[in-house]
């Protein structure tokens, strides 16, 4: 009779930290790979495979909520290599914003969650509780994304009935737009009204601006949308070739144009009521899919903050002065930062964000033609500023 054997002690599951910091390393590995294989022009098939693979891996995480898998990998990837960071962001934010809808018997379909930031100039600032009144304004701005171009005429389109501030828009995850697309995608398609807890948890309520009511502001907004469409609408299809691409974008940006003149007034009622609407003097940034429209609405935002405090040092101060920029560490994230200069003597100092990957030159042109608004020719460029906040080996550039 064989005699009992005491059962082997069961392996522990290793913990959650442990496991996410596995996952989010395979992520980054699969991005460094995939940016490898690229770089070496690899057998089309083999590199077909391998995108599929990422492909699905990212919409998965995205699926399931997994944000710190999605974030923790574009971290580290930043830290490994700047093409793998690229391409890894892009794959996240697109796929977060444009989603894919698959059923049985039926044509596939295409949800992207778009947003068009604006600044809004006005007298002492916006009032949330004013925003969306005008159902008749509402619905003609709806109906002017196809009307002007924007979408398809056959493209299905929903507005959120709220104008996101910085902070409501900066606080949106991936995998939370990933489901408010969903949710969309569910209210446009079914009968029945849906429940939509993404997106109402996205509406979080305006920071307080504190502008007096005579005080002059300029506030930063976003409008969210979603546009449902065939995958294969021809509509969105670029062409081939550089020039006729570059045509298809051309006519698309003067469509947009012109619908930023056609839809201001629109726009205005929709954020104020009365005759504060029609005071409102909006000006339009490029609508994009969210997160690029979010970057490049921010990125304005800095700029804009930048100039207002060195045109305040400037006011303040009677002679000549000198700007000086240069990228800096800040905390752990790069920025592009410009000193004001009275020969010696710092008169103010400032700073926008600078993206990894970023054309530094580029950068440095936009900065020097907003000072150019100021007033400021007198501009050197220098390598970085040190921890003690010194421009290294700064230059007048050509």
């Amino acid at each position: 009779m064989p005699k009992n054997k005491r059962p082997a002690p069961r392996k522990s599951a290793p913990p959650a930290e442990e496991k996410e910091e596995v996952l989010i390393a395979a992520l980054c590995g699969l991005a460094l790979d995939l940016a490898e294989q690229e770089e070496a022009e690899s057998e089309a098939d083999e590199l077909a495979r391998k995108n599929a693979d990422f492909g699905r891996t990212v919409r998965r995480y995205l699926a399931q909520g997994k944000d710190d898998i999605l974030y923790g990998a574009i971290d580290l990837a930043s830290h490994e290599d700047v093409g793998a960071w690229q391409l890894l962001r892009a794959a996240v934010e697109e796929a977060a914003a444009s989603v894919q809808l698959r059923r049985d018997n039926a044509p596939v379909q295409e949800i992207d969650a778009f947003a068009i930031p604006l600044f809004v100039h006005s007298k002492g600032g916006l009032v949330e509780a004013e925003g969306f009144q005008d159902e008749e304004a509402y619905e003609a701005l709806l109906a002017s994304f196809r009307t002007g171009g924007l979408e398809s005429e056959r493209a299905k389109i929903v507005l959120v009935r709220h104008a996101y501030d910085a902070e409501e828009a900066a606080r949106i995850t991936y995998s939370q737009l990933n489901a408010m697309a969903r949710e969309a995608a569910a209210a446009l398609t079914e009968k029945k009204v849906s429940e939509a807890p993404a997106l109402l948890r996205s509406i979080a309520g305006w920071q307080p601006s504190g502008f007096g009511p005579g005080d002059e502001a300029v506030e930063l907004r976003f409008l969210v949308g979603f546009a449902l469409k065939r995958a294969d609408d021809p509509f969105y299809r670029v062409p081939e070739g550089e020039a006729a691409a570059d045509a298809y974008f051309a006519a698309r940006m003067e469509r947009y144009r012109q619908w930023t003149e056609d839809a201001a007034p629109l726009v205005a009622r929709c954020l104020a009521t009365g005759e504060r609407a029609a005071s409102l003097q909006l000006n339009f940034l490029y609508q994009d899919l969210f997160f690029g429209a979010r970057q490049q609405g921010m990125a304005e935002r800095a700029m804009l903050a930048l100039m207002a405090v060195l045109n305040e040092a400037l006011a303040a101060h009677a002679g000549p002065a000198t700007a000086v920029i240069a990228p800096a560490d800040a905390g752990g994230d790069m920025v592009l930062r410009v000193q004001l200069m009275a020969g010696d003597t710092l008169l103010a100092s400032g700073e926008r964000p600078f993206d990894l990957g970023s054309d530094l030159q580029l950068e440095v042109d936009d900065v020097r033609d907003a000072l150019a608004t100021l007033g400021i020719d007198d501009v050197l460029v220098a390598e970085r500023f040190d921890a003690g906040g010194r421009p290294v080996n700064p230059q007048r550039p050509d």
